[in-house]
């Protein structure tokens, strides 16, 4: 592989410029948002809605966007110090804002008092989740015991997964160049599926969730990240035979909904976002703001709280229109008064908006 044409950017293709991830992402964000909607409150009148969408492959889509745009800005940093600056600015602050809101305000809709409530358990609770180690203490004391899930806020686990990219990116260059791009893509994304496969094997033996759960971390969905950049850096290549590419990837996804194809699965699907992400532009959605990340951080406390309120046990539309409304409304806010703050004046999407 050229690696030199990354760097100068001969290979740099104009639909790197117009593409469509910021809109697939809220896409993304907000179909994982109307599946928790529909699960953790119960109601069954949503289904009509949340039927059709699956949470488990709007994040492995994810996965697949941070792998083609991540390695992109990596490739594109002039240092490391500032590709580190730059993901620490888009991830860190709307995080660090959602967790400790959360942490500080619950206690008016907690059992405990206020006393017993901020407590060893609020500390561990803060302290874990402000550096991502969100399954150390996802419960807030006596905040949503009441509730079909007590996590405060379930969305984040893939938060950490995200980070560890982000660490791993480097690394993973630095391998790229001593040794080549396809060997070592290859490696690394059978590695991740071998991994995955095992694990679920081993659940369908045994029959512990526990397999299940390991086997969904970050090794297991290194194979969607690795898809992402596999594109990524044969993106010339995707392009010239992208219809090749899609009817190839289509026929693989349709054949894994009968037999399980666990090795090409993860391309399949990064073919298939890849392909809408850079082909049939619908304009420069980024110019309204990224309100993508806002809209799946903030999305699961705020359907905790609804159903902990039960004001709408009754009227199961009217609760999806206020869940509706409040996570848009919340997820705006934090971009304009987080989010945005904190982005280079150079960012994409610092540049885009007005």
């Amino acid at each position: 592989m050229a690696r030199q044409g990354h760097r100068d950017g001969q290979f740099d293709s104009p639909r790197l410029a117009r593409n469509n991830f910021d809109l697939l992402r809220l896409l993304f964000a907000a179909s994982v948002c109307l599946v928790h909607a529909q699960e953790l409150s119960g109601f069954q009148e949503l289904a009509p809605v949340t039927g059709f969408l699956s949470a488990a492959v709007a994040v492995k889509a994810f996965f697949v966007v941070s792998g083609f745009l991540i390695v992109m800005s990596h490739e594109r940093s002039t240092s490391l110090a500032s590709y580190a600056s730059k993901r620490v600015r888009r991830i860190y602050p709307a995080y660090c804002t959602v967790v400790t809101l959360c942490a500080v305000f619950l206690v008016a809709v907690s059992s405990k008092t206020a006393a017993d409530y901020f407590s060893w358990e609020w500390v561990k609770y803060l302290g874990a989740n402000l550096v991502f180690l969100n399954f150390l203490q996802p419960t807030l004391p006596g905040v949503f015991e009441a509730n079909r899930l007590t996590a405060v806020n379930g969305a984040l686990w893939t938060l950490k997964i995200e980070a560890m990219f982000y660490l791993l990116v480097p690394f993973l260059v630095f391998l790229f160049r001593r040794f080549s791009h396809r060997s070592v893509l290859l490696l690394v994304y059978c590695a991740s599926v071998a991994y995955s496969h095992l694990l679920a094997l081993a659940a369908e033996h045994d029959g512990s969730a526990l397999y299940l759960e390991l086997g969904r971390q970050l090794p297991g969905q290194l194979s969607y990240f690795m898809g992402g950049a596999f594109l990524y850096y044969f993106r010339e290549l995707f392009e010239r035979r992208v219809g090749y590419f899609l009817v190839a990837a289509l026929a693989v996804l349709a054949i894994d909904t009968r037999y399980s194809l666990p090795l090409l699965e993860p391309l399949a699907l990064a073919i298939v976002v890849v392909f809408l992400g850079l082909f049939l532009y619908v304009g420069n959605f980024a110019k309204y703001g990224d309100f993508s990340y806002g809209v799946y951080i903030i999305h699961f406390p705020i359907i905790q709280l609804l159903v902990q309120a039960r004001w709408f046990e009754e009227s199961p539309w009217q609760f999806f229109a206020v869940f509706v409304l409040t996570t848009a409304t919340g997820a705006i806010a934090l971009w304009h008064l987080v989010e945005k703050r904190f982005l280079l004046r150079g960012s994409h999407y610092v540049t885009a908006t007005p």
